[in-house]
């Protein structure tokens, strides 16, 4: 018999909707707050069991709190997705139709560069190329941040590319909508859009997962073909470093801090369970 969900579960939940996605330090701090405030059973290491509990009673819903991986450091996140559509259309009833047309031809972009970036100067020109309604550069920028507010969209130093949560939500989408382009790390076995690949057969593998690969390797082959891997290995030190300084502070502070506790607490009776 499954578990049943606690007022544990229910918290844990309800801060999770409101942010969409957290990083997985986040979660496990919230996870042993979520249990203290509750006076729950709480083990460190049942962080996936707990989020198992909710995706049972989730699952009638279409919801899922999937556990996934950053692009850019190989942190672990937890978001909440919709599985009850596999298409940007389930953005439709936040956006209209010229942006949603603006979000698809910047998935474009990025799905079909080398790097997994879309410069915002290409962006931008295609907003002037829209069939529903073509937009102005202004409103176009104005649309990015949007997006990546929403966690749709990461933008680096005037360069886009999917949000971590965009790609845990979307990733079968992707997969079938690019089915020639789009590819699966050899290594966590995720959707990846950064990444390097192979020149004699293909494989690929996120940035984190290569440095985390061929770290003690000094003439690293690929683990298909067993081929010279070309690349510039990812230094895994200096990518947790450069991830370190690009952290937000955390909104709801420390878990052992009273206020803390007092957020989850209010938080927790805005929702009837």
């Amino acid at each position: 018999m499954a578990a049943q969900m606690s007022d544990a579960h229910r918290r844990f939940l309800q801060v999770l909707m409101s942010h969409g996605i957290m990083e997985g330090a986040e979660a496990r701090k919230l996870h042993r707050c979520c249990c203290e405030i509750s006076k729950a059973y709480y083990a460190q290491d049942k962080l996936d069991d707990f989020v198992s509990t909710i995706n049972n009673q989730l699952q009638p819903l279409f919801m899922q709190i999937r556990k996934g991986m950053s692009e850019v450091d190989g942190r672990t996140h937890y978001a909440l997705v919709n599985m009850a559509e596999t298409e940007i259309t389930k953005m439709a009833s936040d956006y209209a139709e010229n942006e949603l047309e603006l979000f698809r031809k910047t998935m474009d972009l990025i799905i079909l560069s080398e790097n997994g970036f879309a410069s915002s100067t290409d962006i931008l020109n295609s907003a002037d190329q829209l069939k529903t309604k073509k937009m102005k550069k202004k409103e176009a920028e104005q649309v990015l941040k949007i997006f990546v507010d929403d966690k749709w969209l990461s933008e680096r130093n005037g360069e886009y590319t999917l949000h971590t949560r965009c790609i845990m939500e979307m990733e079968q989408y992707i997969l079938s909508t690019y089915p020639d382009i789009a590819k699966k790390c050899n290594i966590c076995h995720s959707l990846a859009i950064q990444s390097q690949a192979c020149e004699t057969c293909g494989t690929g593998m996120h940035l984190p997962c290569v440095g985390k690969y061929f770290k003690t390797q000094s003439r690293p082959r690929c683990p298909q073909c067993n081929d010279f891997w070309p690349y510039e290995i990812p230094d895994r030190s200096r990518i947790d470093s450069q991830s370190s300084s690009r952290r937000i502070i955390e909104p709801y502070g420390d878990p052992t801090d009273a206020l803390y506790k007092e957020v989850i607490l209010e938080t927790a009776t805005k929702m009837k369970w």
